[in-house]
């Protein structure tokens, strides 16, 4: 493929902190080193690219609009930080708590690789040369499963137990451990 390389970052975790069902902005807290990681990986020339799971909106606890609204003023305020998000996917599904048309398995739902091969064919992404950061399993389940080779655990989520699911992705520690995957 001859695509451009991404930085698909996860939402809730690595972009922000996480919080249950985070959709208003006073409750934003942004995870540190974020907007020095998407600023190095936009001079790298990379699209960047945030795949996130939001079951609050299939469970009813907020709206697809309010999901828009606050995705918005987020990349708002990358860009007053000099970083530039160039898309957003997220599956609003939930096989078992989501409501109404919301309760259904998806493949966008991470573990499933859907978001990140939407993205792939709507952005003219070359997988085989992008990188995922994620926070959960699930996130680097998906980014295997799409073909991502670079994928990078963020520490704290997750169970050691559950560590040995990572099948080749690295647990970093902080996000300035990511910094050194964009180079080249």
């Amino acid at each position: 493929m001859t695509g451009r390389r991404a930085l698909f970052l996860d939402r809730d975790g690595v972009v922000n902190v996480e919080k249950n069902y985070l959709h208003r902005q006073e409750d934003v807290e942004f995870v540190d080193g974020i907007f020095e990681l998407v600023r190095t990986a936009n001079a790298a020339g990379f699209l960047v690219v945030v795949v996130t799971n939001q079951a609050g909106i299939g469970r009813g606890y907020y709206t697809e609009a309010d999901f828009h609204a606050l995705s918005a003023w987020m990349s708002a305020q990358f860009l007053a930080q000099g970083a530039r998000i160039d898309g957003v996917y997220f599956c609003p599904h939930h096989p078992v708590h989501g409501i109404g048309p919301y309760r259904r398995d998806c493949d966008s739902r991470k573990p499933a690789p859907g978001m990140l091969l939407r993205a792939a064919r709507e952005l003219d992404i070359d997988l085989s040369a992008s990188v995922m950061v994620g926070d959960r399993i699930t996130d680097m389940q998906a980014a295997r499963a799409a073909g991502v080779p670079v994928r990078l655990l963020l520490a704290g989520n997750e169970e050691a137990a559950d560590l040995a699911q990572l099948d080749g992705a690295r647990v970093i520690a902080s996000l300035s451990g990511a910094l050194a995957s964009l180079d080249g």
